[in-house]
C-alpha cells in the first residue's frame, strides 16, 4: 500500500513538472504595459514610440517607455539605445541636454527610460540605436509640461 502512494506521488509530481514546462508563458515575454503614447516617429524602417502612464511628458525626474516596432507593430530588438532631450539656447538660457538612462525589459525592443528633464517646454528627442536591427537615428519635437 505504501509503495502505491509513493508511485502515485511521483507520477503527480511528474505531471505537474511537465505541465509547468509546457504550459502558457503568460506574464513573461507576452506583454508589458507601455502606457499611453506621448509621441511616435519613424526611424529608418522602424517606428519608435515614447510613452508613459499619463501620455504626457513632464519636467523633473521622469520615467517612460521607448518601444521600437516594425510595420506590423511587433517589437524589434535594436540593441543599444540612446535618447537625449535637447533644448537649444534661447536668450540668456544656455543650451540644455538631458540624457536618458535605459534598462531593458522582458520584451526585446521595449526599454524603460529615466531622465531628469530640466524645464517645461519644447524639447527635441534625439534617439539613436545600434545592434541587431542595424543603425538608426531620428529627432522629433516633444513637449514637457
Amino acid at each position: 500500500m505504501k509503495k502505491s502512494f509513493v508511485l502515485i506521488g511521483i507520477a503527480v509530481i511528474g505531471v505537474v513538472l511537465i505541465a509547468a514546462a509546457c504550459g502558457s508563458k503568460t506574464g513573461t515575454n507576452s506583454s508589458i504595459s507601455t502606457g499611453k503614447v506621448i509621441k511616435s516617429a519613424p526611424v529608418g524602417n522602424l517606428k519608435v514610440t515614447l510613452s508613459n502612464d499619463d501620455g504626457v511628458l513632464k519636467h523633473g525626474n521622469e520615467e517612460f517607455m521607448v518601444a521600437f516596432t516594425d510595420a506590423s507593430g511587433k517589437p524589434v530588438d535594436v540593441g543599444a539605445v540612446s535618447l537625449n532631450f535637447h533644448m537649444a539656447q534661447m536668450g540668456g538660457m544656455q543650451e540644455m541636454n538631458d540624457a536618458t538612462a535605459f534598462t531593458t525589459t522582458s520584451i526585446a525592443g521595449v526599454y524603460r527610460g529615466k531622465a531628469d528633464i530640466e524645464v517645461a517646454g519644447e524639447w527635441q528627442a534625439q534617439i539613436a540605436y545600434e545592434g541587431p536591427a542595424g543603425k538608426g537615428k531620428t529627432s522629433f519635437p516633444v513637449n514637457a509640461q
